[in-house]
């Protein structure tokens, strides 16, 4: 998978839990939940769908990777590399 293509998972995954998400104004280098109005459960909602679509296991300590748009890409690049 491009860094392209894992950045619109992320992008639909979130849209999927909330709907009403504006990517228009979204600043890939700051946190996600503070701009998206994400709370914990979503956040751990966008965690288990990637793990169902692909197998992921996402350790706890590791869930401050996925912050940022940018982060989540730069984590899941080499996870995600054979999808």
């Amino acid at each position: 998978m491009t860094r392209g293509e894992i950045r619109n998972v992320i992008l639909e995954i979130i849209e999927d839990i909330d709907e009403e998400a504006d990517f228009e104004t979204l600043d890939p280098d700051k946190p996600l939940r503070d701009q998206l109005d994400l709370d914990s459960m979503d956040f751990l909602d966008i965690v288990m769908e990637l793990r169902k679509r692909y197998k992921l296991q996402i350790p706890e300590e590791e869930y401050p990777e996925l912050a940022t748009l940018n982060s989540c890409v730069h984590y899941l690049e080499p996870k995600l590399k054979d999808c």
